[in-house]
């Protein structure tokens, strides 16, 4: 989460948004998922995996969202390698194939969600907003408590 401060007068407030990781090799589909959260969201993009993996050793990210089928590494191996590197950072997948049966497997392997193509943008807002609540409040008492209550 990157901080910010905003001052008004003798009035300073503090605030933070948090960090999108935003990775796909399909420059429309990166350019929308990009408008569509930029404006809630701190968001930097990658069009490879690898250029991800540059970024995630670089800063810490509330949320990835990634394709899974890219040329060079997959989706699937960047999320095997931010669970190596920090696995409470959720990931969520998007492809442009799938089944049910897919979704089941991909949620095993520790994928936040799976998000088929095509998907609407409240459908991704919605799931990105739950996966950076759940990085937020993962660990906090408050959390601890509900988790406990449910």
């Amino acid at each position: 989460m990157t901080a910010f401060t905003l001052q008004f007068g003798s009035l300073t407030i503090i605030s933070s948004m948090a960090t999108i990781l935003i990775v796909d090799d399909d420059e429309t589909i990166r350019e929308t998922l990009y408008d569509l959260l930029s404006e809630r969201y701190e968001c930097q993009t990658a069009s490879m995996a690898e250029e991800a993996l540059y970024y995630l050793a670089m800063h810490s990210y509330d949320a990835v969202l990634t394709d899974i089928s890219m040329p060079g590494l997959t989706g699937l191996e960047l999320l095997h390698r931010v669970q190596q590197g920090n696995s409470r950072t959720p990931v969520i997948l998007i492809s442009g194939k799938g089944s049910e049966q897919d979704t089941d497997s991909l949620i095993r392997m520790g994928a936040f969600a799976y998000v088929t193509k095509p998907f609407s943008l409240d459908q991704i807002e919605l799931i990105v907003e739950r996966a950076v609540e759940q990085k937020l409040f993962a660990g906090s008492p408050e959390e601890k408590g509900l988790r406990e209550r449910t």
